[in-house]
């Protein structure tokens, strides 16, 4: 499978729910990246493992946002990374804020895993949905 490729069944089996085939695509040591002031990772450490993604990560967001959409729009190559352009989507449960803002994401692959995530996003807009002060 092609870096494109893989990364795009990431997309799809997280719009699927399938949590395994999603941290399956990924290296078990690898670097994950939140956009800076994030409401999961604030300090802006990166999550090192697919444990620690996973726990400090995906088994937070179905509890905090309801119909929470990662729409990605333009995929472009550059070697071994893969550039993603996209919109994420939902309402927080608890304040029942919407959200409706523009992402980045930067996947970078080796050996037909994904050893590293970036993501840039609009965390102002993402901490005001989720009622955390900007």
């Amino acid at each position: 499978m092609e870096n494109r490729e893989q990364v795009q069944a990431v997309y799809r089996a997280f719009a699927q729910g399938d949590m395994p085939a999603v941290m399956a695509q990924f290296d078990p040591n690898i670097e994950w990246q939140l956009a800076e002031s994030h409401v999961y990772v604030a300090d802006g450490a990166p999550l090192r493992g697919t444990q620690e993604v996973g726990e400090k990560f995906f088994a937070r967001i179905a509890p905090d946002w309801e119909a929470f959409v990662v729409s990605p729009a333009r995929f472009h190559e550059a070697g071994d990374t893969i550039i993603v352009q996209g919109r994420y989507t939902g309402t927080h449960k608890r304040t029942q804020r919407k959200l409706d803002a523009q992402f980045c994401h930067l996947w970078t692959l080796r050996a037909g895993k994904v050893i590293r995530f970036q993501q840039y996003m609009d965390t102002a807009q993402l901490r005001s949905a989720a009622g955390i002060a900007v």
